[in-house]
């Protein structure tokens, strides 16, 4: 196995990390902005306020991206399992 191949396969693995992580990191982004200006506008500074939402918004992003980032996690491993032949020939 060569420095290349090494390589390669730790820019996948870093490129899997970044996009099933994408979708739930952007929304609890989101949702803790706009938290956090509702509570600097408000001057209410409860700590749960910020924290069911962000939970009540990741549940609803993970039920509409899970399947397709569990999909993206299969075929990321089923690509792996394929190319182990050719990793250490």
């Amino acid at each position: 196995m060569d420095v290349a191949t090494v390589v390669d396969l730790g820019h996948q693995a870093l490129w899997m990390t970044v996009l099933i992580s994408a979708p739930l990191l952007g929304i609890a982004l989101a949702v803790g902005l706009l938290i956090g200006i509702v509570q600097a506008a408000t001057s209410i500074n409860e700590s749960t306020l910020s924290f069911i939402p962000k939970v009540a918004a990741l549940a609803l992003t993970l039920s509409i991206a899970g399947g397709w980032q569990l999909g993206l996690l299969m075929d990321y491993t089923r690509a792996l399992f394929h190319r182990i032949p050719t990793i250490f020939h």
